[in-house]
């Protein structure tokens, strides 16, 4: 298992959308992946505040590293998304992604956004397709 998530984390060091968002792990392990955006200018709506998509990216890279932690490849069947408060500006987000249920063909995983003050700045409901296939790189 270390391997697969060694090498689950050294492919998403290298992805270019979550290098364009700056997205980082900062705990993995399988079921569970913490990961860690902060917000620019360039991420901002025409309010002025953080785009519910940059949110969305930092909440889909968590799920895409959670439910693919066991070393097959898993893709996404639902996400339900709630935005509850905006970021702050140049704030550092920090997302959370826990499998809550896994069968041999589904996973379900609860994944929060939190900002620096731990306040809850969205939440989401995924579920995601098991596949038999290993993950490509593994």
């Amino acid at each position: 298992m270390d391997q697969c998530l060694a090498a689950l984390e050294k492919q998403f060091c290298e992805e270019p959308y979550a290098k364009i968002f700056g997205i980082e792990i900062a705990e993995i392990e399988a079921g569970h992946a913490v990961l860690k955006m902060k917000t620019s200018e360039k991420m901002n709506n025409l309010f002025g505040t953080t785009h519910g998509a940059a949110i969305f990216s930092l909440v889909d890279a968590t799920f895409e590293l959670t439910v693919n932690s066991h070393g097959t490849v898993a893709v996404a069947l639902s996400v339900n998304m709630n935005y509850l408060n905006a970021p702050l500006p140049g704030e550092c987000l920090r997302g959370e992604g826990r499998e809550i249920n896994r069968s041999r063909k589904i996973s379900a995983c609860q994944i929060s956004v939190t900002g620096e003050d731990g306040r809850l700045i969205a939440t989401c409901q995924t579920l995601a397709y098991r596949k038999k296939d290993k993950l490509p790189f593994l």
